[in-house]
């Protein structure tokens, strides 16, 4: 239903001169939901995301954030925050009195101290912005745009620079937010980050959408994968994985095996074959001990849209 969209786009269009960035993009984005945009560099993303922040108008299509339709002379409704680019900050000020500068007059929405300690920043709320990490910058960008209290939260690339505890906390601040009803829209190279919060995904291709929705639906396009496969007997193993139908061993050299020594294969099998392989492994007595991607079924799926879209655009 309409009524529970945070956003929703209909063939928008923008050019810069000559070059067409977004192409007829459609996109919808449910209250409540974290929903990645990916796509190679120049596919769109950057442009797109402005256009959600106000940023930037659209040339052509329609445009409906926050239920509030939004024409070219018009900026983003209240209740959108977030940041492209990384975020916008004054070295020279401390984290608070950075957030206290760019609140300015509204004094409405979360407190300075609270969005600190959400992010995990009240440590080093007292020092200069100049010399946080890129992380911590990416942190304190984070905690800006929750001093509004936004119903939709766009971020361009949250993880840059992100130790793992610190996305860990990151990534349980953007859940939160989306358990408590704000639809959140990120950028991100990263397809763990995406595989780990995400529940929707538009992949965008020369400024085309090639793919939206559901996470699940994107990894299951993609049939065929390459799988590392380590065992009790390599040997038997690789015999047992010849003789399967619609598995292939990938060689001898570096792209079959992890290490020379360490007995893993690599299998480029379909889902349906590596199942039938693993039943033979074990009814000849063979122990599974590590079956896992080579490159995640989303990572897969991601590059063989983007290809097929380059491909067909030369």
């Amino acid at each position: 239903m309409d009524t529970l969209l945070a956003v929703r786009a209909r063939g928008v269009t923008k050019r810069f001169g000559d070059v067409i960035a977004l192409d007829g993009v459609d996109l919808e984005v449910a209250q409540g939901r974290i929903h990645g945009l990916v796509g190679p560099n120049g596919a769109g993303k950057t442009t797109l995301l402005g256009l959600l922040l106000g940023l930037a108008a659209a040339d052509g299509g329609s445009l409906e954030i926050l239920r509030t339709p939004v024409g070219r002379a018009q900026a983003a409704p209240e209740g959108v925050a977030g940041f492209v680019d990384g975020p916008g900050l004054y070295p020279a000020l401390t984290a608070r009195q950075n957030l206290a500068a760019l609140r300015g007059r509204d004094r409405r929405g979360a407190g300075i101290d609270e969005v600190l300690d959400q992010v995990g920043l009240t440590d080093v709320a007292d020092d200069r912005a100049a010399g946080f990490s890129l992380g911590m910058r990416q942190r304190l960008g984070l905690a800006a745009a929750l001093l509004a209290r936004p119903r939709l939260l766009i971020l361009d690339e949250p993880s840059n620079g992100l130790d793992p505890a610190g996305k860990r906390h990151v990534h349980g601040v953007l859940e939160r937010l989306a358990d408590d009803g704000t639809a959140v829209v990120l950028s991100s190279h990263r397809m763990d980050d995406l595989e780990a919060l995400c529940s929707e995904v538009t992949v965008l291709a020369t400024g085309r959408v090639v793919f939206s929705g559901p996470l699940g639906e994107l990894a299951a396009a993609n049939r065929e994968l390459d799988y590392r496969l380590l065992t009790s007997d390599p040997a038997a193993a690789r015999r047992i994985a010849a003789g399967t139908d619609g598995v292939r061993t990938l060689g001898d050299g570096p792209a079959a095996r992890l290490r020379p020594d360490d007995g893993r294969l690599v299998l480029r099998a379909p889902l349906d074959a590596l199942d039938a392989l693993v039943a033979r492994l074990v009814r000849e007595g063979v122990a599974v001990r590590e079956l896992a991607p080579v490159v995640s079924p989303l990572e897969a799926a991601f590059l063989a849209l983007t290809d097929q879209q380059q491909e067909a655009g030369r």
